[in-house]
């Protein structure tokens, strides 16, 4: 019975700015930084979790995470293990630390909550994703918190869904094996010139990637001209996804996006304010018959904002961040209701 002997936070930045990597309409200058949560058990394994900001602000969501560490310390593994949602909960509905909201609190608790994730994992010498996709049904229902999502997913419904895929669980899980997890690359940061652009895209594609993105919204005249540079480099076949960093209003996304619609675009993410439901909702409605789909995520703090989104219809890409929210056991929320 393992015991948590030791949680140590780090405060980790690093000078992107410098050759303005991650650079978009809003972060013009980001020094991508992350806090580095390490727990140890008396076993000596240790379970770690990484959460990122764009530099300033990266010792306020450290200081909350080690404001969290009495939670976990001199714990139990094994407790955390036979209801991985319980220090889910205790955090989540703490009697002091909930009237802070989201934010900095929810980026803390998903640290923590991670870091113990990934520390049962180690002990039972598991990557994360097969330790999860070999939880039993009930078990992945009892790590959610319903309170807010029952009226769009019922447990029920939830655990309902999860035995039916178990009979594909081996297929998928050997297609994983053999193929990996589909990605894509930002290759076109805002502050970038179109060499460097086109040195990365090169480089990747060689790799084999074959879908990229571009941050978009401050000038037409020069998001069309960019974005035709890299439908060239890229041709007609790779897939193309936009990035607006919430930098528009709702009927100015609409306006703009209209402009770019013919650049076969799979994708314009966050055109506006990250919880912005009813915004989102107007621009899909105008956008999608058009072709053009919205996706959203990153900046997306609950699992409640998620539910909004996707059962509206607001957008028809979900980007989970499991750093944003409180961790796996949101995730999970989020995955089920999408």
């Amino acid at each position: 019975m393992p015991t948590i002997t030791d949680v140590t936070v780090q405060d980790i930045r690093v000078p992107t700015s410098d050759e303005l990597l991650g650079s978009d309409p809003f972060h013009k200058k980001p020094d991508y930084s992350a806090v580095l949560t390490t727990i140890t058990s008396s076993s000596g394994k240790r379970g770690i979790s990484v959460v990122f900001t764009c530099g300033a602000g990266n010792d306020w969501v450290a200081y909350a995470i080690d404001q969290l560490v009495p939670l976990v310390k001199n714990t139990t593994l094994d407790s955390f293990i036979e209801d991985p949602g319980e220090l889910y909960q205790t955090i989540l509905n703490h009697h002091q630390l909930r009237w802070l909201g989201d934010g900095v609190f929810r980026m803390a608790m998903g640290g923590m909550i991670n870091a113990m994730w990934d520390l049962w994992a180690k002990e039972v010498k598991k990557p994360m994703w097969k330790l999860l996709v070999d939880l039993p049904p009930e078990t992945v229902v009892g790590c959610i918190d319903w309170r807010h999502l029952e009226d769009a997913l019922s447990r029920q419904e939830a655990l309902a869904i999860l035995e039916k895929s178990q009979s594909k669980k081996s297929a998928f899980e050997e297609r994983l094996k053999e193929t990996g997890v589909k990605a894509y690359s930002t290759a076109g940061w805002l502050g970038l010139t179109d060499r460097k652009i086109l040195e990365k895209i090169n480089e990747l594609k060689a790799n084999g990637f074959d879908a990229f993105k571009l941050k978009v919204g401050q000038d037409i005249k020069f998001d069309k001209a960019r974005i035709q540079f890299i439908r060239e480099a890229i041709g007609p076949d790779v897939k193309l996804m936009l990035d607006a960093n919430q930098f528009w209003g709702v009927d100015e996304a609409i306006t703009y996006m209209k402009e770019l619609a013919d650049f076969e675009i799979t994708w314009i993410e966050e055109p506006t304010a990250r919880d912005d439901v009813m915004g989102f909702k107007k621009i899909s409605e105008a956008l999608n018959p058009l072709g053009l789909k919205l996706a959203a995520g990153e900046q997306i703090q609950s699992p409640v904002i998620f539910k909004q989104m996707i059962s509206s219809g607001a957008i028809q890409f979900a980007q989970i961040d499991a750093c944003r929210m409180g961790g796996v056991n949101d995730v999970m929320a989020v995955i089920l209701l999408a």
